[in-house]
C-alpha cells in the first residue's frame, strides 16, 4: 500500500513549482529545495523514460545514462502501468517542439 501524496505540504510544493516561469528559475529553485543527487536522480528517470519510449534496449539505457537495470525497470513499470503522466509531458514537449 503506498502513502497517500495529496497532502496541503505537497500542493504547497506543486504550487511553488507551477509559480515558476522559465528554466533559469527552475535551476534557482531546485538547486535550493533538492541536493544535487536528487535533482540528477530525477533527470535520469526521466531520460530513461524518454529512452523507453524511443524503444531503447535496457542495456543502451544503462549505458547512456548510468542508471542500474533496477532503475530502468521502475520507470518501465511506471510507463506501463502509472498514471501516464511520462506521456502526458512528453507529448506536451513535442508540441512545442
Amino acid at each position: 500500500m503506498s502513502k497517500n501524496i495529496r497532502t496541503p505540504a505537497v500542493d504547497y510544493l506543486f504550487e511553488a513549482i507551477l509559480s515558476l516561469k522559465n528554466a533559469e528559475e527552475c535551476y534557482i529553485f531546485f538547486e535550493d529545495i533538492c541536493t544535487v543527487n536528487e535533482l540528477l536522480s530525477l533527470s535520469q528517470r526521466f531520460e530513461v523514460a524518454k529512452m523507453l519510449r524511443n524503444h531503447n534496449t535496457y542495456l543502451e539505457i544503462a549505458e547512456k545514462t548510468g542508471a542500474s537495470t533496477a532503475t530502468i525497470s521502475r520507470v518501465n513499470r511506471s510507463l506501463n502501468y502509472g498514471n501516464d503522466g511520462y506521456d502526458m509531458v512528453f507529448a506536451r514537449i513535442n508540441n512545442n517542439e
